[in-house]
């Protein structure tokens, strides 16, 4: 009968405190800690932190990958801090890829609004599961997940995320491998790959040694 009680209990003051607050505008002048960004205060808040344009214009696809992913996470949109929540907008030209990688605090939803993409995500039993997606079709890509998304057709894709997270955080496999200084026989023998391949790929990226 106490851990009932002791239940109810916890769950009405957690409730308690996360309605303490309506919104948690991002400081940018405050120091950022492990939650997140410090609360603006609620008497300098105005309509514009809860409003983000950035969406609405295509990113630079012109780079190695032939892709752009637009952010509007905490960093970018005040607004979303400490909601649990964010977006982003992915530009696909053609042949653009978006290379493995996670998002180590989210979940993503990903809407297909132009074009077709390929995408998929492989689970920790190394289970594949790849679709390819049409204008209108939406996928979701489970936390801390490996994933990508490619380009599916000969025209520009356009497709917008949404995240679980303010801030969700990326890696990307290809740059995590070749574009520092890891070593290049550490990386040989920890992927099976051959070592003039690395070399080339160190030189793509900006890796070194």
């Amino acid at each position: 009968m106490t851990f009932p009680i002791f239940f109810t209990f916890a769950l009405l003051l957690s409730s308690s405190f996360a309605s303490v607050q309506d919104f948690c505008v991002a400081d940018y002048k405050a120091p950022e800690g492990p939650a997140g960004y410090s609360c603006k205060k609620p008497a300098k808040v105005t309509v514009d932190d809860f409003v983000y344009s950035g969406l609405g214009i295509a990113g630079n696809t012109t780079n190695i990958i032939k892709a752009a992913v637009t952010p509007a996470f905490a960093a970018q949109f005040p607004g979303v801090n400490g909601l649990g929540i964010s977006l982003a907008r992915l530009d696909l030209d053609a042949g653009g890829v978006i290379p493995f990688h996670t998002h180590p605090g989210a979940s993503e939803v990903l809407v297909v609004a132009q074009g077709t993409i390929i995408a998929g995500f492989v689970s920790s039993a190394n289970t594949v599961y790849l679709k390819t997606l049409k204008k209108g079709d939406i996928m979701v890509f489970p936390q801390g997940l490996l994933h990508f998304q490619v380009n599916g057709d000969k025209a520009p894709s356009l497709a917008y995320v949404s995240f679980s997270s303010p801030s969700p955080g990326l890696q990307i496999l290809d740059f995590a491998l070749f574009q520092n200084d890891l070593p290049t026989e550490l990386i040989a023998q920890t992927t099976f790959l051959d070592v003039a391949q690395i070399k080339k790929l160190k030189g793509v990226l900006g890796g070194t040694n």
